[in-house]
């Protein structure tokens, strides 16, 4: 009898506590989600200052150090500035009859985003905040390309125009209920949006750019390979915020995410590390962690998608893909992709942007497809998401390189990038022992 009352008691108990712990109401702040979403805004911005400066500090020669480290908190500032005054409201704002294309001026200056307003369940300062740190990664990635021999100002100038005209409308089409979305492209993350993206500008701009003097005959090996650790430790971390914090919530698929991108890093890093190993005779701490940041990249397109199993053919195809891309990009077509963005995260954008379709499957362990939707449908879905991206980042990169050229000029002299832009653009040196 008394069992029978106990487990009347808890029956009733729970129907108090199960609306209170059950997912948030839309239009309602959650203040777990918040503390969340807070908690995973401050993580990714983490990811650029200091984790991708001191990550790319490392990888270039002494003498250009603190350009690398200055292009990373310059692009923070500006990107800061243009988001509040544009940048969001084109990405996230309504467009009204081009809502497919572009979100519209109605949300310039952050217009109707105070304290009271809510997007989804948390706050919309909150939101914007979150993806103003996706918008402040995504340019200060391609700095990777040109590093060691781009003026400084030509350099802000061509972050800022890329971010509007590029990274903003892509950001619109696949998470701004754009054309791309409505498709049903899956990019949980920022395979499309931040890494195939930034991969392919990066390459177009190496090429525009042309060759660092010595390349490649000349050994420019990294000068700080202990910074470089540093920063890659600190980017596996804040990728968490990264792929977790775009579910949105605390919840089990932002666990999900969390630990398929664990899963996924350190997958890669060790598909490349054996790689190398079997390639050179010796693995190196570089070949590493550049496996370690192909896996977080190749895994975040899938990351909200997958389980377990994925990330584990995600992370292992990343290292093993973008070991050989890298080794192919630079020895057999001698293009100078400085710090190598395009194979690592390029490649690896595409790389996971395909594989989404096929490991989200629920018979591969994955969340499960749109419903109706088969592996080779939705892998069509994502190779048209893919022609996309690279069809509109591909021609309006070219143009704006052009561009920021003509206008404010790209290059350094020859005698300038001997020098090392330390000294000719900051007057200033990293070292002085």
């Amino acid at each position: 009898m008394k069992h029978m009352e106990t487990k009347a008691f808890l029956a009733a108990l729970l129907s108090i506590v199960a609306p209170v712990a059950g997912a948030a109401e839309p239009g309602r702040i959650d203040p777990a989600n918040t503390a969340w979403m807070i908690t995973a805004s401050a993580l990714v911005l983490f990811m650029t200052l200091p984790g991708l400066a001191l990550f790319y500090g490392g990888l270039v020669r002494s003498k250009n150090v603190l350009s690398v480290l200055m292009q990373c908190f310059a692009i923070a500032s500006t990107v800061t500035l243009a988001w509040v005054v544009v940048g969001y409201s084109l990405a996230f704002g309504d467009g009204g009859a081009s809502q497919a294309w572009i979100g519209g001026f109605g949300k310039a200056f952050l217009a109707g985003v105070d304290k009271n307003a809510v997007a989804g369940s948390i706050p919309e300062t909150v939101f914007a905040m979150f993806q103003l740190t996706f918008a402040i990664i995504t340019p200060a990635l391609v700095v990777g390309a040109y590093a060691e021999r781009v003026r400084f100002g030509g350099m802000l100038l061509f972050s800022l125009a890329w971010l509007l005209v590029v990274y903003c409308p892509i950001a619109h089409w696949i998470w701004g209920g754009g054309w791309l979305a409505r498709l049903g492209v899956m990019d949980f993350a920022g395979g499309l949006v931040v890494h195939l993206n930034a991969g392919l500008a990066a390459l177009i701009c190496a090429l525009l750019l042309g060759r660092r003097r010595g390349f490649p005959d000349t050994a420019m090996p990294p000068h700080n390979m202990t910074m470089t650790v540093t920063g890659a430790c600190l980017l596996w971390v804040g990728w968490f915020g990264f792929n977790a914090g775009s579910a949105l919530a605390a919840d089990g698929v932002a666990g999900m995410a969390m630990l398929v991108t664990h899963i996924g890093a350190a997958t890669g890093a060790l598909a490349w590390l054996l790689c190398e190993w079997l390639r050179f005779g010796k693995p190196s701490v570089l070949g590493i962690v550049t496996g370690m940041v192909a896996g977080l990249g190749t895994i975040t397109p899938a990351s909200g998608f997958v389980g377990p199993l994925g990330a584990i053919a995600i992370g292992g195809s990343a290292g093993a893909v973008c070991f050989f891309a890298t080794n192919a990009l630079k020895r057999r077509l001698g293009v100078d992709d400085s710090l190598d963005v395009f194979p690592v995260h390029g490649v690896g954008g595409l790389l996971g942007t395909v594989l989404t379709g096929v490991f989200a499957a629920a018979s591969l362990g994955g969340m499960g497809l749109p419903e109706g939707r088969t592996i080779g449908g939705q892998v069509l879905i994502q190779l048209a998401g893919v022609a996309a991206t690279a069809a509109w980042c591909g021609v309006a990169t070219w143009v704006l390189v052009k561009l920021a050229d003509a206008l404010a000029g790209l290059r350094v002299a020859g005698d300038e990038e001997t020098e090392g832009l330390d000294t000719v653009l900051h007057n200033e040196k990293g070292y002085n022992l």
